[in-house]
C-alpha cells in the first residue's frame, strides 16, 4: 500500500487515505484510480454501499485496499453496535474491516460500546479498533475497563486545531492519532495564512499540501476529502519533500484551538 504507519497491534495502515463523507461510488472510484489504498466511511454516512462497490469495481483484491467504518450514535445508545456491525459489512460486500471506530463519545454510553468492539476485534472481523473524537477524560475513564488497547483516535486536527495535548496524551499510550477535516473543511481562511502560502512557493506546493505533509511528519493519519479529481490528486502528492523541524513549529504557530466540526464535548446528535 506504501507509505504505511504501524499501529500498536503491528496492523499496517496507510497514512493518507480518502474520507467519503457526503460523497458516492463515482467519488471512490476516482479516489481509488489516484492511488488512494484507505477509504474512510461511517455508517452514518448513509454510503457504505457505494464504498464497496467502488472497491469492488476497482478490480483490486480485498487486502490491498484499507477500510475505516464507524458505529453510529443510535447504535451507542440502543446498544446494538454488534447489529449494526454486521449491515455495515454487508453494505461494504465484505467479511472483515481493517479499522472499526466508535464515531462519537456518547454520554454514559462509550465506555460499555468499548467492550463491544474489544468482542468485535477478538472475532477478528475487526482488525484494529478505535474511536473518533475522544478527549482525554474519555480516555481516563476508558483506561480502567479496557482489555486491549485502542489503535487509533481520529480527531478533527489542522493547524487552526493542533491538538497537542491530546496527541502527546496519545502518544503515551501508543495510539495512533488521526486527523479528520485535516484542511478546515473549507470554513476557515488556512489556506490565506501567509505562512502556508510561503511555504507552498519555497516547495512548489499548494498550502493543503503543505499542512497535509505536516501532518504525516507528525505521525498523524491523514484523510482528505474532495470531490474533486484534480484536488484527490493533489492531495495525495506530499511524498516527494519534506518541511524543516522549524517550518514545522512555525505551522504550529496557526493555532487557535479552533473547532470547524462539531464539538465532542458538546453534541446534540
Amino acid at each position: 500500500m506504501g507509505n504505511l504507519i504501524k499501529l500498536n497491534n503491528g496492523v499496517e495502515m496507510p497514512i493518507i487515505g480518502y474520507g467519503v463523507y457526503g460523497v458516492g461510488t463515482e467519488e471512490v472510484e476516482n479516489a481509488i484510480k489516484s492511488g488512494y489504498r484507505r477509504i474512510d466511511t461511517a455508517h452514518g454516512y448513509g454510503n457504505e454501499k457505494e464504498v464497496g462497490e467502488a472497491i469492488k469495481s476497482s478490480g483490486l483484491k480485498r487486502e490491498e485496499v484499507f477500510i475505516t467504518t464507524k458505529a453510529t450514535n443510535g447504535a451507542l445508545r440502543e446498544h446494538t453496535i454488534a447489529q449494526e456491525f454486521e449491515k455495515s459489512l454487508d453494505n461494504l460486500k465484505t467479511d472483515y474491516v481493517d479499522l472499526y471506530l466508535i464515531h462519537w463519545p456518547v454520554k454514559e454510553e462509550y465506555v460499555s460500546a468499548w467492550l463491544e468492539l474489544e468482542k468485535i476485534y477478538r472475532s477478528g472481523k475487526a482488525k484494529s479498533i478505535g474511536f473518533s473524537n475522544y478527549q482525554i477524560y474519555h480516555l481516563e475513564e476508558l483506561q480502567k475497563v479496557w482489555t486491549i488497547t485502542p489503535m487509533v483516535n481520529q480527531v478533527e486536527l489542522h493547524p487552526y486545531l493542533t491538538q497537542k495535548p491530546l496527541i502527546d496524551y496519545c502518544k503515551k499510550l501508543n495510539i495512533t492519532m488521526e486527523a479528520w477535516s485535516p484542511l478546515g473543511a473549507g470554513k476557515s481562511t488556512l489556506f490565506e495564512e501567509e505562512i502556508l502560502i510561503n511555504l507552498g512557493k519555497k516547495y512548489n506546493k499548494a498550502p493543503s499540501q503543505i499542512i497535509l505533509r505536516w501532518d504525516i511528519q507528525q505521525g498523524i493519519m491523514t484523510i482528505p476529502k474532495s470531490a474533486n479529481l484534480e484536488r484527490m490528486q493533489s492531495n495525495i502528492d506530499i511524498f516527494d519533500f519534506s518541511l524543516a523541524e522549524e517550518e514545522m513549529s512555525l505551522i504550529d504557530t496557526l493555532n487557535k484551538n479552533l473547532r470547524t466540526g462539531p464539538d465532542p464535548d458538546n453534541f446534540n446528535f
